[in-house]
């Protein structure tokens, strides 16, 4: 079975494991999944990660997930830039999360940067996902 929407395939079981209470969640391994992991533990939204290899060839990436006083850190985590609808924006139009309080992952010419980093940088891409 091949998936349409790697990323957000990830992101929907991050989301599903968390509304769950899992301690942590499972999805097959990428560069883009990788990258997009490294921002959001950059800015404090999951534990880590590593990888795992399951059999030769077969990579997988265990993905430990952080809560604050028994509640979820992530409140909600979306797919913006789809395969069938791309979103790009310039740093100057890119809008603020939540009034600054969650974080918007972007795929800049600079690798994968949350939104903080990609204006500090001053460079705009393709919005991956919002998280909050």
């Amino acid at each position: 079975m091949s998936l349409s929407d790697p990323l957000g395939d990830m992101l929907t079981r991050i989301r599903n494991a968390q509304r769950a209470r899992h301690a942590a969640c499972v999805s097959p391994a990428s560069n883009l999944r990788s990258s997009v992991l490294d921002a959001l533990q950059r800015e404090g939204y999951i534990r880590g990660y590593k990888r795992e290899e399951v059999r030769k060839g077969i990579v997988q990436l265990h993905i430990e997930l952080k809560y604050s006083e028994g509640e979820p850190v992530i409140k909600e985590i979306h797919r913006v830039s789809r395969p069938g609808r791309r979103v790009y924006s310039k740093i100057k139009e890119l809008p603020r999360v939540c009034a600054g309080l969650g974080v918007s992952i972007l795929s800049t010419p600079r690798g994968v940067l949350s939104d903080v980093e990609a204006r500090a940088a001053n460079v705009g891409g393709e919005v991956l996902c919002r998280v909050f």
